[in-house]
C-alpha cells in the first residue's frame, strides 16, 4: 500500500502545473453606487489613475484578465480613500465576476470593478 501512494505521489508531482496567463489592461472601468441617494456611475480609470467622487477617491493600481477570456473576467487592484477617515477604506483586489468575494464595507458607498479596458 505504501508503494501505491508512493508511486501516486510521484506521478502527480511529475505532472506540469499549467498556470493561466493573465493580460496587463492599461486600465479598467469601476461602477460606484450611492446607497444614500442611490445614485450610480461608471469611471474609466487608466492604470495609477485616480478620480474624485463624493468624498470617495478611487485609484486603480492594476487591471489584468485572463489570457484567452473576456476583459469582462477581470480582477483589479483598487486604493478608495474616504476623505473623512485617514487610512483607506479599501485596498486590495477584486474579481469582475465575484464582487462579494472582496467588497468595500463602507456605510455609504459600493464600488465594484466592472472590466479592463483593452484598447
Amino acid at each position: 500500500m505504501k508503494m501505491f501512494f508512493a508511486t501516486l505521489l510521484a506521478v502527480f508531482c511529475a505532472m506540469p502545473i499549467s498556470a493561466q496567463t493573465a493580460i496587463d489592461a492599461r486600465g479598467g472601468v469601476v461602477r460606484w453606487l450611492d446607497k444614500v441617494s442611490g445614485e450610480t456611475g461608471d469611471i474609466e480609470l487608466l492604470r495609477g489613475q485616480s478620480a474624485q467622487n463624493g468624498r470617495l477617491t478611487i485609484q486603480l493600481d492594476d487591471c489584468r484578465y485572463p489570457e484567452g477570456d473576456t476583459p469582462t473576467d477581470a480582477y483589479a487592484h483598487l486604493t478608495i480613500l474616504d476623505k473623512f477617515q485617514q487610512k483607506p477604506v479599501f485596498t486590495g483586489w477584486m474579481l469582475a465576476s465575484s464582487p462579494a468575494l472582496s467588497a468595500m464595507d463602507h456605510p455609504r458607498y459600493d464600488v465594484w470593478i466592472l472590466r479592463c479596458l483593452t484598447e
